[in-house]
């Protein structure tokens, strides 16, 4: 594989640029109008407009990255996450045009890609699952009736779903209506599938996943696990390498589960196995996600694999160089995701310029972007501005290490994540270990964060309004995006 496409954009593109760099591979971007200017345009070999902003008319435009590979000579396609990374049918255009998909095969994607076929396939190896409904259901009838069966609370899911789209809480059975209504209304908005199933609510759950890998020679390993219990809108903010509260008799059982269900759909590649564990320490079955996770980073730091590395490997159609028993947990990581929201305003995503824009370095900091001072955050995309994530000997040293990267994470032009995530991390639920997805709801309101002090802030956009003519005059804004990138000659000073 001499040269691979990334079909993705922001910080995950530029992440899997540098990791083929390392490899001897050559890259290939496309990119949208609004990311003309972006550093992961400016890092690959070579570059190529796809269209218009919207990710509709460009990242998700699948024929026309295809074509784009045929012309350029490409051998292969890493799809990052999002976008076409989970899409059966992008798969299996991309294996029919002769080009290599980093990725699992389609049929695998197709059986892990709906929740209910999901389920079904992991059944087959006796991996444990949260009592619910046996398929999809659209009569309300039949959802009162199996509502009566589960009991309450419950959760209404969307078969077809991710991210948070298509999921109600109902707590009481005079609700049911309204949330099937709700949730089927989601779904179809969403994912264009109004499919919905219905689950037990799970009492004070932990959402932890198992990150695998797997070749094409019946080898499959589980890198340990996630946790992923800070969230908001069912969707992650902060996770953990490893959980606090695993034992390692539970890892292990949990692990092998993973691995299970790997091997009932074939897998290959990278892939996280998500489980729901309840107050009692039982753990259910989620879901697949068959591509790289956006939390990916921790499982490298306390495995010391490049997971990235490893996808392409496998792609290539080679033997994983590891066995089970070589793996061994290595410290402790942690990452928060810096996103453009207002944490004192429902997580809304915020918009601006990066007036300043400065990362925090040092021994086991590792920051994963694609911005740099003077850029502006785009309206179309996910307001995901970067990853920071540290590495640790324990975890007390690991929470010690991300508190002082987020002080020395300076950010003015946009609201972020940042000051959240530090409430988290120093709230003693969070630091004892003893916290689950109800985080938020449990501890957080607004008007924890409305009182801290801006006086720096204020500062460092006084000096950012000094610095950012200069950039201007250097050409931050007239970077000009070419089909053999120049990033080296244009890069400023």
């Amino acid at each position: 594989m001499q040269k691979i496409l990334i079909a993705n954009r922001g910080e995950i593109a530029l992440r899997i640029m540098r990791s083929a760099r390392e490899m001897g591979i050559k890259t290939v971007a496309v990119y949208s109008e609004a990311d003309r200017n972006a550093l992961f345009v400016r890092y690959a070999d070579e570059a190529v407009c796809i269209g218009p902003p919207p990710s509709s008319q460009s990242y998700l435009q699948g024929d026309k990255i295809i074509e784009v590979c045929k012309q350029l000579g490409v051998d292969g396609i890493h799809p990052g996450y999002g976008f076409l990374s989970e899409n059966a049918d992008f798969a299996r255009k991309v294996r029919a045009a002769g080009i290599t998909f980093i990725g699992p095969s389609p049929e695998s994607m197709d059986l892990m890609g709906d929740k209910l076929s999901a389920k079904a396939t992991a059944k087959k190896y006796n991996v444990p699952m949260i009592p619910g409904s046996e398929g999809a259901i659209s009569d309300l009838q039949e959802a009162i009736q199996v509502s009566k069966q589960i009991g309450f609370p419950l959760l209404i899911k969307a078969s077809a779903g991710g991210g948070g789209k298509g999921m109600r809480l109902v707590e009481r059975a005079e609700d049911i209506e309204e949330q099937m209504k709700m949730a089927i209304s989601e779904a179809v908005s969403a994912f264009g599938n109004g499919a919905v199933f219905i689950e037990r609510y799970a009492k004070e759950p932990r959402h932890i996943e198992i990150q695998l890998i797997a070749d094409n020679h019946g080898n499959c390993v589980y890198l340990f696990e996630r946790e992923c219990s800070i969230q908001r809108r069912h969707q992650k903010v902060i996770e953990e390498a490893p959980s606090s509260v695993l034992s390692a008799e539970l890892r292990e059982k949990m692990g092998k589960c993973a691995v299970d269900v790997a091997k009932a759909c074939n897998y290959s590649g990278a892939g996280t196995v998500e489980f729901l564990v309840d107050d009692q320490l039982n753990f259910y079955f989620l879901e697949m996600n068959t591509r790289l996770q956006v939390e990916h980073p921790v499982s490298e730091f306390i495995t010391d694999l490049d997971l990235v590395k490893e996808q392409i490997k496998v792609a290539r159609n080679e033997k994983l160089s590891f066995k089970q028993e070589d793996l061994k947990i290595n410290g402790h990581a942690i990452e928060v995701r810096v996103c453009a929201e207002d944490p004192t305003n429902n997580f809304l995503p915020d918009i601006g310029t990066l007036i300043v824009y400065q990362t925090p370095s040092g021994p086991g900091v590792r920051v994963d972007d694609s911005f740099e001072q003077g850029m502006d955050i785009p309206i179309y995309y996910d307001p995901m501005i970067a990853k920071l994530v540290v590495h640790g000997k324990n975890r007390t040293e690991a929470i010690e290490k991300m508190l002082r990267a987020i002080d020395d994470y300076k950010i003015v032009g946009v609201e972020t994540t940042l000051d959240f995530c530090k409430f988290v991390l120093k709230h003693p639920a969070f630091v004892s270990g003893k916290f689950d997805t109800g985080f938020i709801k449990n501890y957080f309101t607004p008007d924890m964060l409305l009182n801290k002090d801006d006086s720096m802030d204020e500062i460092a956009a006084i000096a950012g309004a000094l610095l950012y003519p200069k950039k201007q005059q250097a050409g931050l804004d007239n970077v000009s995006a070419v089909k053999k990138s120049k990033w080296k000659a244009n890069r400023l000073n």
